[in-house]
């Protein structure tokens, strides 16, 4: 059985490596890892590294992606993605038993529509979510539209997607992957982590991740003004992440990069990696922002999340999740409250055992034309 995954993300990637260790040792499977996106950008610290530093082999590294961050910039390299990808699917379509996809960005859709025409079955993971506040709500709806098979975090979501993909498509709710990553993935100490990103997470630290709102374009700079106002009054040391290569991406990157030059307990980093991030998650107070790391993985680390906006309106939440507006002031509240309330230990909605490992099997056991 030979599978093309694709991974245009460091996050994807990151929710991918337990499935890509589960179907790499299988030895019924062939797996062709096809990278793109921001992973070949060394303006988002070129992650491609990070999939071979793990052992992985990739067989294709279509570069795509513009430099700018404007709607016609983000149009184009949709275009181009598609064009450079129906070079790679006429070469392998004839090999190639099914692609795997993930998720809801502009790339994978690009990437994922430019395979219709040669009758590829597709498998995509995560379907059946809601977040109103991008435009990636409507690129997961498509992405579900194109694939034979379909793997949910919950079972709410699985019901979504078998409304919308009709009730004889195959659905399996699995539970969400990236969660598997805790069973081996070793964190880093705060000393480590010290040596590595030049922080200290024995300081009480606010991690912070913040994307654009990309169907409410226009209203991000008064977002970004919000959100640094509240963390100029912060007394905790703060972490910021860089966002997504979105609408006003760039803008947002260099308003950070500036607040953290103004500000000595403020640090920014382009990219902690899997590794990074989780035991930044494991030793920080919180989480502040609209990332969906806060939404699904905060949970499993005991943590509350400040989740801003309307980006992850609609996905489903585990009690740890505050939903909070794009105020100065409702932020700070809400991180007053989180100061005061007892370690979060509450269930995560998201989670099932053994994720990768189910996922494989039932890959294999799907009635797929095997070349």
């Amino acid at each position: 059985m030979k599978v093309a995954l694709l991974t245009s993300t460091r996050a994807e990637y990151g929710i991918y490596r337990p499935l890509l260790r589960a179907l790499v040792q299988d030895p019924e499977i062939h797996v062709n890892i096809i990278a793109f996106g921001t992973h070949l950008s060394q303006a988002y610290g070129y992650t491609i590294g990070e999939i071979e530093a793990d052992g992985f082999h990739v067989a294709y590294r279509p570069e795509s992606m513009s430099l700018g961050d404007s709607p016609e910039a983000l149009a184009t390299a949709m275009g181009v993605t598609t064009a450079k990808f129906s070079t790679i699917w006429a070469l392998e379509a004839s090999s190639t038993d099914l692609i795997i996809c993930l998720g809801d960005r502009y790339e994978m859709f690009a990437a994922v529509s430019a395979a219709l025409p040669f009758n590829i079955p597709v498998a995509h993971l995560y379907g059946g979510e809601t977040t109103l506040g991008a435009i990636d709500n409507k690129m997961r709806h498509a992405l579900t539209m194109f694939a034979d098979y379909h793997f949910t975090a919950t079972e709410v979501y699985a019901e979504q997607v078998k409304r919308m993909a009709g009730p004889m498509a195959s659905v399996f709710n699995v539970g969400s992957l990236s969660l598997d990553n805790l069973q081996y993935l070793r964190l880093l100490s705060p000393e480590e982590f010290q040596t590595k990103f030049g922080v200290d997470l024995r300081t009480p630290t606010l991690l912070v991740t913040f994307h654009p709102e990309t169907v409410a374009v226009d209203q991000n700079r008064s977002y970004v003004r919000a959100l640094l106002e509240a963390l100029q009054e912060v007394p905790e040391q703060v972490l910021i992440t860089m966002p997504n290569h979105d609408t006003l991406g760039q803008w947002m990157r260099q308003q950070f990069i500036a607040f953290a030059k103004h500000h000595p307990r403020v640090y920014t980093v382009e990219n902690l990696g899997t590794q990074g991030y989780f035991s930044c998650m494991q030793h920080c107070l919180c989480l502040v922002g609209n990332t969906s790391s806060g939404i699904i993985e905060a949970a499993s680390f005991e943590k509350y999340v400040v989740n801003l906006g309307n980006r992850q309106q609609g996905r489903a939440c585990s009690d740890n999740v505050r939903h909070v507006p794009l105020e100065k002031e409702a932020i700070l509240k809400a991180l007053d409250d989180i100061r005061r309330s007892p370690r979060y230990t509450g269930p995560n909605v998201y989670y099932q055992p053994n994720v990768a490992e189910r996922m494989c099997s039932i890959l294999k056991s799907l009635p797929l034309h095997i070349h």
